[in-house]
């Protein structure tokens, strides 16, 4: 199974790429700053179900591949750098944007069940998650230690679950203090702004490391 040496690095990379306030996380806030706590944590749970759904298929997809071609492991983590820097300056070019929708919501509460297939629906679509789980989840598997693809399963699997405990802190949190975020449309702008250079320095982390940089 997957090494102490191996998972350590992961858990740490993990927590980095789920604390950026991406996606999923700017989801989860506008849904706390429009409907409270509930909602948000509902809509968590959903996201979490679609990143495992979204893990179970890339290890599916990648585990033999990976296992026959060692090389092809530098080439998905070059692309995902590239596609991480990319999301990071779209993140930042339209930080206002995003900052003023997440304050806007012209419909009525949705069901729970609407709640959870909608925070599935973008866990499913995260690119962010896709890049992470295609570009760094071969980076901690072990070949000597038994199926690529079970090790890549298991590290979506513990993916999915550290990003529901993040997220529904994000979720719970924003939906205490809705007023105060909903106040002042700067304080969602400086959110986006740190997730936005995060993902840059990540992106760029990775290809310096594929590239031995």
């Amino acid at each position: 199974m997957i090494p102490t040496s191996h998972l350590v690095p992961f858990v740490l990379a993990s927590m980095v790429i789920i604390i950026v306030p991406g996606p999923s996380v700017l989801f989860t806030l506008a849904r706390a700053v429009a409907w409270g706590r509930t909602v948000a944590v509902l809509t968590v749970l959903g996201n979490s179900l679609g990143t495992l759904l979204l893990s179970g298929l890339v290890a599916l997809g990648l585990g033999p591949l990976l296992q026959r071609y060692t090389s092809l492991s530098r080439v998905i983590q070059v692309a995902g750098g590239l596609y991480l820097v990319y999301l990071g300056i779209e993140a930042l070019r339209h930080r206002r944007r995003h900052a003023a929708a997440m304050v806007e919501t012209s419909e009525d509460r949705p069901s729970r069940g609407r709640i959870v297939r909608q925070g599935f629906t973008v866990g499913v679509l995260n690119p962010k998650s896709l890049v992470f789980f295609a570009a760094i989840f071969p980076h901690f598997v072990d070949r000597g230690r038994g199926s690529v693809t079970l090790q890549l399963v298991v590290l979506g699997v513990l993916f999915s679950v550290m990003a529901f405990c993040s997220d529904s802190t994000w979720g719970i949190v924003a939906g205490t203090a809705r007023q105060w975020l909903a106040g002042d449309p700067r304080r969602l702008v400086t959110l986006r702004t740190i997730g936005g250079v995060v993902m840059c320095a990540l992106g760029v982390s990775i290809l310096g490391a594929a590239l031995g940089l």
